[in-house]
């Protein structure tokens, strides 16, 4: 069984209101501040945690205070990372925590029409917005969460005023965060912003899906408030509970973009680069194009926080006039390599597992290759032997003779 958390948001989601609702379900304020301590400004804010009333119901409101007008300063994307690596968090708050200001910080800069590294986040990399955010990842671990689910989200309607001026709402970066993730909304008839950037970010890189309630034993609830009275109570509401298990699952960056005026040594260089470069994997496919022309469609999967390095290397070592991006969720499984001896050499040896069970086994290509050359060998020979003592270590006993 795995404990689910599964975001209800009939008024919509900002930072505050999940921290609140998190809160509410038992993580300390005083675990959350001294955790917090650890991004080094600890003398710029304190909390608070305020029983809230909408419409006769009760949550929680977490409050930031701010000491000091010097936490409006703008922040980039690289300074935020390493605030929050420096931290010394729990590892998977450090990862959720990044994965959500990079994710943040992709749909700011397709908004903005530049890199995510150069994104100015102004209010939300402040200090409110850190904590609500780092301060959400904690809780979640704290309450030993393993897979988030979250409600469709409603639109809101009218204007509200942010760092770019006057917008509609929903406002730009939380359209394409919404994009992103084909994230489901509706409009419930609420005028207002009722999904901030920081709540949209934390639910499309933390839940796994957006929908319904999920199959569970729900075991208890927590709910955090918003600041604005409207005609519905204003309250994320936070259902724990514990449901079957299913892969975790990590996100990762779509790049894809055809052409047709480009050499194949072209394209084997571009996928070369790309590779080196940190990218998960390169792949291309023929393709015909308009006017009947034949060319190549090129597609990379690479982390998120690598989208800018890779388009750079698209449009540097092929004549692409533009890229296509696309956050999508991966169920990857846990791998991690060994080497094994053979009467040739040692080889190193992939194995993959999902849990306790090992599923693939796979012996690493250039240390087969490298054999294989320098003995003279055929590459499958070294391969085979590279596999016998999984084999034999995996290999069903014969039941005894009656």
């Amino acid at each position: 069984m795995a404990t689910i958390a599964y975001f209800d948001c009939p008024t919509g989601i900002a930072g505050d209101m999940c921290l609140g609702a998190l809160v509410d379900l038992g993580v300390p304020l005083e675990y959350l501040m001294e955790q917090l301590q650890g991004l080094g400004m600890g003398d710029e804010f304190t909390l608070r945690a305020n029983p809230q009333d909408h419409h006769g119901q009760r949550g929680i409101k977490v409050v930031v205070d701010l000491h000091s007008d010097r936490t409006h300063h703008h922040r980039h994307l690289p300074q935020i990372r390493a605030q929050i690596a420096g931290a010394h968090l729990p590892p998977t708050v450090t990862s959720q925590a990044i994965q959500v200001f990079e994710t943040l910080a992709i749909a700011e800069g397709a908004v903005h029409g530049v890199a995510p590294e150069a994104v100015h986040f102004h209010e939300v990399g402040a200090v409110d917005a850190l904590v609500d955010i780092v301060g959400t990842c904690l809780g979640l671990d704290w309450l030993g969460v393993e897979q988030v689910y979250c409600s469709a989200l409603p639109t809101g309607s009218g204007t509200v005023k942010a760092a770019h001026g006057l917008m509609p709402v929903p406002v730009p970066a939380v359209l394409k965060l919404w994009e992103n993730r084909a994230v489901p909304v509706y409009d419930n008839g609420l005028t207002g912003e009722l999904v901030t950037p920081t709540g949209a970010a934390l639910m499309v890189t933390l839940a796994a899906e957006f929908g319904g309630v999920p199959a569970m034993r729900l075991q208890k609830t927590g709910w955090g408030a918003g600041t604005k009275s409207f005609a519905l109570p204003n309250f994320v509401r936070v259902w724990l509970g514990e449901g079957e298990s299913s892969p975790p699952l990590e996100t990762v960056m779509v790049l894809a973009t055809q052409i047709d005026d480009a050499s194949p040594q072209a394209i084997a260089y571009a996928q070369s680069q790309l590779l080196t470069a940190g990218a998960l994997d390169v792949f291309t496919q023929g393709i015909t194009m308009k006017k009947n022309r034949l060319g190549t469609l090129i597609t990379v999967i690479c982390p998120p926080a690598l989208t800018t390095t890779c388009e750079q290397i698209l449009f540097t070592e092929t004549p692409t006039l533009g890229i296509r991006r696309s956050l999508q969720p991966r169920h990857a499984l846990n791998r991690r390599l060994e080497t094994v001896n053979t009467p040739y050499g040692p080889v190193r040896v992939k194995l993959a597992h999902q849990g306790e069970q090992l599923l693939n086994i796979q012996p690493e290509y250039e240390d087969c290759r490298a054999i294989a050359q320098a003995q003279d060998l055929p590459w499958q020979t070294v391969h085979d032997a590279a596999l016998a003592p999984w084999h034999n270590a995996h290999r069903p006993t014969s039941p005894p003779e009656r």
